[in-house]
């Protein structure tokens, strides 16, 4: 019946699957594959080309299929890299909308004949091409100018992370050449900043052929306000006045801002942050070591409308503060990574409470949170095998139904019994325990029964796991397409003969420093997990192996 079905309605309706089972779908017909190619193609699969002779005839093959999405690696000045550069831009230049020259060091001629040929670009990453701006005359020539802004008319999001060479003069000549602008990255390039009396004055005259300045940048917001809701600044030791000068720009109303390692930021900047942008959805304070609890209280109280926050290494965040964040009712993801002093109960009361409507919290990261620990109200009774979905009696992360992504890597104080009654997630996609010390078989075989619709698995330096625990738990898996068993010192060759009987959907197995396992193995797996793409199995049997299956 599926069959009758119009192409666009099969492309509609295979547009939800995972891109898992859309390929599992590709293999069930004809209509099907070209369905499923639809569907892939519409969820912007990113596809990687590296730049060579050989890939020639494979860019004029994307560009039949109409391929919009795709990353070049190992671009370089040579004539190789032009004439992929030159295939690029004739076959798949007039439908590409997102490109990627990341780390690549293009001649600015090819990366003009490139862009020339591509006027339906919506995102451009340029991350790292240093090549194009140590001379400073990108753009330079008027009617190279013209050209390329027509090309980039449509253009949303730049990404010019990493560029040590960027300048006012270079930085101006691009933006200028897309005015639809919505999202930019400049984390970790090299600002500099005057404040005071010397932001109240900013004009072109101004604009500096060697150096890229907060005053510069500042004069492109207030000229963009209006188009731009992201901005990416981490890494740029952006100060307090500074954050204060970008907030109360007029017009602006951003929606995210990243900040991530901005270690001069006070509590009190990111307070008023929050009163000048309430607007924001997503926000970035990873890495900002000065902010205290108060900063997350002036996030809970300005931000309601806030999706996802990242908390990561604020090392002066305590369980005082955790309290804040039942405030923000919309938060669908949360990292709290090397907060070392959370021990989780506030946490837990916060996110779980059930004396409201818990948050519906989909990604959590409590990694290498060395205090956490599971508290009484955590473990009001003994998960098991008859009782898998247990009703929290009070404060619980269990409440947080709609959890897909949990890491708890090096948690190093929750234990079998811990885990067993925390982790009750049927629909938990994503998970890692890498680095618990205290994780044993027992542990194992209890997530693998309440957590059954795991995709990721990361299990690295677990080194109580056996193989005993894993043929019991491998078989509640069959939906695993990555896992990593790094340095489990105890498996042998029989987990990886159980793993390929059970797991059918594996891609990515990571068995590194695994001294048990040998060649023979990892032969096996080869010969009975044919879709697998790639087995890393670094030091094997005291052998450097990587296989490309």
């Amino acid at each position: 019946m599926a069959e009758s079905l119009p192409l666009e309605m099969l492309t509609y309706i295979l547009s939800f699957l995972p891109l898992s089972d859309q390929k599992e779908a590709s293999l069930v017909s004809r209509a099907w594959y070209s369905a499923a190619q639809n569907a892939l193609r519409e969820t912007n699969v990113r596809y990687n080309i590296p730049v060579s002779s050989a890939s020639l005839s494979a860019i004029k093959s994307l560009g039949l299929r109409g391929i919009s999405c795709i990353s070049l690696t190992n671009l370089d000045g040579s004539p190789t890299s032009h004439q992929v550069l030159q295939s690029v831009a004739y076959h798949l230049g007039p439908h590409l909308q997102s490109l990627c020259l990341g780390g690549g060091s293009p001649t600015e001629a090819s990366f003009v004949t490139l862009i020339l040929g591509c006027r339906a670009l919506r995102v451009l990453d340029l991350s790292g091409c240093n090549s194009l701006f140590t001379s400073g005359t990108l753009l330079s020539q008027p009617e190279t100018a013209q050209g390329v802004r027509q090309a980039l008319s449509g253009l949303r999001e730049l990404n010019l992370a990493g560029l040590r060479d960027l300048a006012d003069l270079s930085f101006n000549q691009l933006s200028s050449c897309a005015p639809s602008l919505e999202r930019l990255s400049l984390a970790y390039c090299h600002l500099t900043f005057e404040l005071g009396p010397a932001l109240i004055s900013i004009g072109l005259r101004d604009s500096s052929p060697s150096q890229f300045s907060f005053r510069n940048l500042l004069r492109f917001v207030k000229e963009r306000a209006g188009r731009l809701h992201a901005l990416d600044l981490s890494g740029t030791g952006l100060p307090p006045e500074a954050l204060q000068a970008l907030g109360q720009v007029a017009g602006l109303q951003l929606q995210e801002l990243n900040l991530h390692s901005c270690q001069d930021l006070s509590t009190e900047a990111v307070a008023t942050l929050c009163r000048q942008q309430p607007g924001l959805t997503s926000l970035d304070l990873s890495g900002c070591s000065e902010l205290t609890d108060g900063a997350l209280l002036a996030v809970s109280r300005g931000l309601q409308n806030l999706r996802r926050l990242s908390l990561g290494k604020l090392q002066r965040l305590t369980d005082a503060g955790c309290t804040a964040l039942g405030g923000l009712r919309k938060l669908q993801s949360l990292n709290m990574a090397e907060c070392c002093l959370v021990s989780g109960r506030e946490l837990a009361q916060a996110l779980g409470s059930v004396r409201g409507a818990p948050l519906r919290l989909e990604s959590l990261s409590l990694a290498f949170c060395s205090s956490l620990k599971p508290c009484p109200e955590l473990e009001h009774q003994v998960s098991g095998p008859k009782d898998p979905s247990p009703e929290p009696q009070g404060p619980s992360l269990l409440t947080l139904r709609a959890l897909q992504e949990l890491d708890l890597t090096a948690c190093s104080k929750l234990t079998d019994a811990s885990l067993a009654k925390v982790l009750q997630f049927p629909q938990l996609r994503q998970l890692s325990l890498s680095l618990l010390p205290a994780l044993t078989d027992m542990g194992l075989v209890a997530v693998a029964r309440s957590c059954p619709s795991l995709e990721r698995l990361a299990l690295s330096h677990c080194s109580c796991l056996s193989d005993k625990g894993w043929a019991q738990a491998a078989s509640s898996w069959p939906r695993l397409q990555h896992l990593n068993l790094s340095s489990c010192s105890q498996l042998t060759e029989q987990t990886l003969d159980t793993i390929a009987q059970a797991c059918k959907q594996l891609r990515v197995l990571d068995v590194a420093m695994c001294s048990g396992i040998n060649m023979a193995a990892v032969r096996r797996l080869q010969a009975q997990l044919p879709q697998v793409t790639c087995v890393q199995s670094r030091f094997v049997g005291g052998a450097d192996l990587t296989l490309t299956l």
